[in-house]
């Protein structure tokens, strides 16, 4: 890890925040795709589903009988279906960037993996990316038959920004009396003010994601001040998080979101859900998707590991 951050942190790039939105997403595409996948699965299929403004697109991870098979999850049409949100502080990101994590998670669980496309900020602030992804979860419960899924057994899943999103839409669907929601595999999320916490002065420069990139992240993606309190923006501000799936909460040491998940994951327990914590004390922000070369960490193929047995461990 110092390796790879004396490298990272020697590259002659602006910040996000010296930058537009459509360079910042080009400078993360260069950083994050390249090469073949890292795992091969019995399809990959790119395709689009109606949301509240248009077309979604989304991309469908099926494991098939490779690593994590359907021998040891249960018989089709009684499998869990993850549906993830890829990360990117609600700007940057996309199925694309994401591919590996996504890929990875269906072969090591042998579950159909969703990434959904939502809508980016600042073209389409706070709520359209939300609006999206619940948007996304309603279709999974509707096409769970299609997919050989249990309708009953959906997880939401995402890193960073994309599990700020995926606890945001279990908030929002226990508030609308949506879709069931099994489970939440919740990366480093963003949840409330990290400003607030030990780990933001702590690791606010040099650890990947700055406190900088932070704010610019959070001005593009709430586009009036009022939305600063919204629950649905940040659940750690919900009076009331009981009723909410268990949950995984994984975490960083060397990240400014470290001590904003370690809240949430507190609020959670003592709501009453079932929360695991794991804290991954030696790696930076970002640390789930580094799984391949040039940057190929044991600590997050570990992190996997750990992630999918919660799941089995909840699911089957």
């Amino acid at each position: 890890m110092k390796t790879f951050l004396e490298l990272y942190n020697s590259l002659d790039t602006p910040s996000f925040d010296e930058v537009s939105a459509e360079e910042a997403r080009r400078m993360f595409d260069k950083m994050q795709i390249g090469g073949d996948p890292v795992v091969a699965l019995e399809s990959v299929e790119d395709r689009t589903i109606d949301g509240p403004n248009g077309e979604i697109p989304i991309r469908i991870y099926e494991p098939g009988t490779g690593d994590g098979s359907s021998d040891d999850t249960g018989a089709e049409g009684d499998r869990p279906l993850i549906l993830y949100f890829h990360g990117g502080g609600w700007v940057i990101g996309s199925v694309e960037t994401h591919d590996d994590t996504c890929r990875k998670l269906a072969a090591d669980s042998g579950y159909p993996v969703v990434s959904v496309d939502y809508r980016l900020a600042p073209e389409h602030p706070f709520p359209a990316g939300l609006e999206d992804c619940y948007a996304a979860l309603e279709w999974a419960e509707d096409a769970a038959p299609a997919l050989e899924t249990d309708s009953g057994r959906i997880v939401l899943a995402g890193d960073s920004a994309g599990g700020n999103l995926a606890t945001a839409t279990a908030l929002l669907s226990r508030d609308r009396g949506g879709p069931e929601v099994a489970y939440q595999l919740l990366v480093y999320p963003g949840t409330g003010d990290p400003a607030e916490t030990d780990s933001y002065e702590e690791n606010g420069e040099g650890y990947v994601l700055s406190a900088d990139d932070m704010s610019w992240f959070r001005e593009q993606y709430l586009g009036r001040e009022i939305d600063q309190g919204n629950v649905y923006a940040w659940p750690r501000l919900a009076n009331d998080l009981s009723g909410l799936p268990p949950a995984t909460v994984l975490t960083a040491g060397f990240d400014p979101l470290r001590d904003d998940g370690a809240a949430y994951a507190k609020r959670l327990e003592d709501a009453g859900v079932s929360v695991t914590y794991r804290n991954y004390d030696d790696m930076v922000h970002g640390f789930f998707g580094m799984i391949s070369e040039p940057v190929n960490l044991d600590r997050a193929h570990a992190a996997h590991e750990d992630a999918v047995s919660d799941l089995r461990r909840a699911l089957e």
